[in-house]
């Protein structure tokens, strides 16, 4: 029902900022929370953000609190997270997922859609 593109992903200097952004098509988009994860080779997939389908909040985990900030356009569909501040930590494949409620998730495997993620690195 749902299909989620991300982009924006590249080489950063640590320091920098980098926009990711993930399109999404399907129907009644708006009327899912949504939410960024992340993950680095040998890790597990790492909360990072989400945001309930209304926009009223957001989560941030504690490591990119401060630094990164979700939002969403229902007018075009597309769900972003801005990146300031960004470290070498930061390093790994993000990906964007929704899930059909109003309600808050942090776990990966509360959400029913995936992106195929997009690479962000950042260098020393």
């Amino acid at each position: 029902q749902v299909q989620l593109v991300e982009s924006g992903g590249g080489l950063v200097q640590a320091g920098g900022s980098l926009r990711l952004s993930c399109a999404a098509s399907g129907r009644s988009l708006s009327s899912y929370s949504k939410g960024w994860f992340r993950q680095a080779p040998g890790k597990e997939r790492e909360f990072v953000a989400a945001i309930t389908w209304s926009g009223s909040m957001t989560y941030y985990s504690d490591s990119v609190k401060g630094r990164f900030t979700i939002s969403r356009d229902n007018a075009k569909n597309t769900v972003t997270l801005q990146m300031n501040s960004l470290q070498p930590e930061d390093t790994a494949v993000y990906y964007c997922a929704f899930k059909y409620s109003s309600g808050y998730y942090s776990r990966a495997q509360d959400y029913n859609y995936w992106g195929q993620g997009t690479q962000v690195t950042v260098s020393s």
